[in-house]
């Protein structure tokens, strides 16, 4: 290589910024060139940094932490909770007040029902007594009336008690002489059974007034054909004929006129 060549070379590679000997290229023309960086020269590539191992310390604060978050959601709900409960207590305490406040008012007006109940029931018993005396017939300390009206036994005793009344008893001969012949008189010229207040329901035979009383003097109807008492423990219940005033026993629920006897507060 002549020395025009070899100073071409060299310029070329002062003009790349290295520069290698002229003896070095002389002694190894052949040999590549090694190109040697400075040391403080920046490499070309950059290595990436490695990322940090996840430890299991990091995995339990994480843990941790989801966990405090849903006890504090918790915390929140049941705060929630507790201050609706306190609410719903609340109204149910002012309800149960103004339950108890109108159970006071309900009784109170019961009481006032009741007590003025029991005045119409007295003055419709006072009505009736005063009906009895002075539309009926007196007799000593009683009166008598005669309802024309139809009612089984019970519903004639039930009547006669409503009008402070009861039904007719006629305990002795004088009393029963009265009573057939106001009857007699009151259906004139018809003949119509009329119930009394004597019955033997409690044991067959053994014949009580209304009022529970035993029974001492009889009317019963005598007659060859047909004498009375014949029911049995069918016929119960005792009736006056109206036209003679002889007593008769029949059944229970037939339904028939009747008589009820008041006190006459006059006489007494």
């Amino acid at each position: 290589m002549g020395p025009a060549a070899t100073s071409h070379t060299l310029l070329c590679l002062c003009f790349m910024s290295v520069c290698v000997p002229t003896g070095m290229i002389d002694a190894a023309p052949t040999q590549e060139l090694e190109v040697k960086k400075p040391r403080g020269d920046v490499p070309d590539t950059l290595p990436e940094p490695e990322s940090e191992p996840t430890t299991q310390i990091s995995d339990f604060e994480n843990s941790y932490n989801y966990v405090l978050s849903r006890l504090a959601g918790m915390d929140q709900a049941i705060h929630k909770l507790n201050v609706g409960h306190y609410t719903l207590d609340v109204k149910v305490s002012q309800l149960i007040d103004r339950i108890s406040r109108l159970d006071a008012k309900v009784g109170e007006l019961e009481d006032k029902i009741h007590e003025v109940y029991q005045h119409s029931k007295d003055n419709r018993k006072e009505t009736g007594r005063l009906e009895g005396c002075q539309k009926g017939h007196r007799m000593g300390y009683k009166c008598y009336l005669v309802y024309n009206s139809l009612e089984d036994y019970a519903g004639a005793s039930r009547k006669c008690l409503e009008r402070g009344g009861r039904m007719a008893m006629p305990r002795d001969r004088k009393e029963q002489e009265a009573l057939a012949d106001y009857v007699k008189n009151f259906f004139h010229p018809g003949n119509w059974p009329v119930w009394l207040g004597i019955n033997d329901l409690r044991s067959e035979g053994v014949y009580l007034f209304d009022d529970g009383t035993q029974v001492s003097y009889f009317q019963w109807r005598k007659h060859f054909l047909s004498s009375q008492p014949d029911g049995g423990r069918r016929e119960n219940c005792v009736a006056m004929s109206s036209d003679d005033g002889d007593w008769w026993d029949h059944y229970c629920d037939r339904t028939m006129n009747y008589i009820c006897e008041f006190d006459d507060r006059v006489a007494l």
